[in-house]
């Protein structure tokens, strides 16, 4: 049976994954959900109570219904390569992949319900509060008041977008900032605004979770950093990503979250503090791990492959977007 991975052409983490495939012989086909119609197409029928659909890559034709699994990587806006694009033509095409890859009982990493919900970084603010992680004090508001309040309360903040990268093409990465001691807040008025306390990090930890395996890799933040430095993914550390151990009650709680969120892949981000503790910033459900595997050593892109490859187990195969979350170990 085939692995599907949908994912934009340059996507370096996903190369890592389908190296790992091809050296189990696993057949594995790669497709840019932008490309359809075009270099991709598709066909589906629905006749006498059976589905019966096919994918046609590159000249390949692959059967939806050998399909063990599907890995929704970094995969483009449906039809953004056509021709003739449109919002039309990307809802249709969109409608037909993903709708018909529904119909199969491939495997998921991750659902596309499950995914959608997990972006939202409100909801998963709540769902980590809920699953006993840590999480620094937070507030989304639009009342510049409300911000004024916060920063008497909290005086060393952050702010963060509330949505991730800037939908440009491509993505630009929006840093993590500190907010100035003499901010009026303003402006928060004019848009959704996320304020955090700042956490007084010794280290940055990314937790990348793939199934129930957990990989946990520490990068520290040395005693005379800038404190400006707030985004590890812009400071100037040259500090490398190590192995370490999870403590057993962040196990406990992301192990939980997974779970609530019907994840079978996540990448969690926390800072550790002085103390020690760990402090939930956020969950990235398609988040990178190729640097991380590059400097720790960790078998990320393996255990990945290893989870996409895995024959279901048998019994009766339950529906939505849990139902392979926390399989395939």
């Amino acid at each position: 049976m085939t692995v599907l991975i949908l994912t934009c052409e340059q996507d370096v983490t996903a190369d890592m994954v389908v190296a790992e495939l091809d050296r189990g012989a696993v057949p594995v086909v790669r497709l840019d959900p932008a490309d359809l119609p075009g270099p991709v197409a598709l066909s589906g029928e629905y006749v006498r109570g059976t589905f019966r659909g096919h994918l046609s890559v590159g000249g390949r034709l692959v059967s939806m219904g050998g399909l063990r699994s599907v890995w929704i990587r970094r995969p483009g806006a449906a039809a953004s390569h056509a021709a003739e694009a449109s919002d039309w033509l990307t809802e249709e095409s969109a409608q037909a992949l993903y709708g018909m890859l529904r119909s199969t009982d491939a495997r998921w990493m991750n659902h596309p319900d499950a995914a959608r919900r997990a972006r939202h970084k409100p909801w998963q603010l709540s769902l980590a509060q809920r699953c006993g992680l840590p999480v620094p004090a937070t507030l989304i508001t639009t009342f510049p008041q409300a911000a004024r309040d916060f920063a008497d309360r909290f005086p060393d903040l952050v702010v963060k977008p509330v949505s991730g990268a800037h939908p440009q093409e491509p993505p630009r990465a929006v840093p993590t900032s500190r907010v100035a001691p003499d901010t009026d807040f303003a402006a928060v008025a004019f848009g959704p605004t996320l304020l955090q306390r700042r956490v007084v990090k010794r280290a940055d930890i990314r937790l990348t979770c793939v199934g129930e395996r957990m990989f946990a890799a520490r990068k520290t933040v040395a005693p005379d950093a800038d404190p400006d430095e707030v985004d590890v993914r812009f400071a100037t550390s040259s500090a490398l990503w190590q192995p370490v151990d999870t403590p057993s009650s962040v196990a406990a709680g992301v192990r939980t979250y997974l779970r609530e969120a019907g994840l079978a892949f996540g990448a969690f981000d926390f800072a550790e503090d002085a103390e020690g503790m760990w402090w939930f910033l956020e969950c990235n459900q398609s988040g990178q791990f190729g640097f991380v595997q590059i400097e720790s050593g960790q078998p990320i892109a393996a255990a990945v492959a290893d989870w996409l490859a895995a024959p279901p187990p048998p019994g009766p195969r339950p529906n939505g977007a849990r139902a392979w979350a926390m399989e395939g170990h």
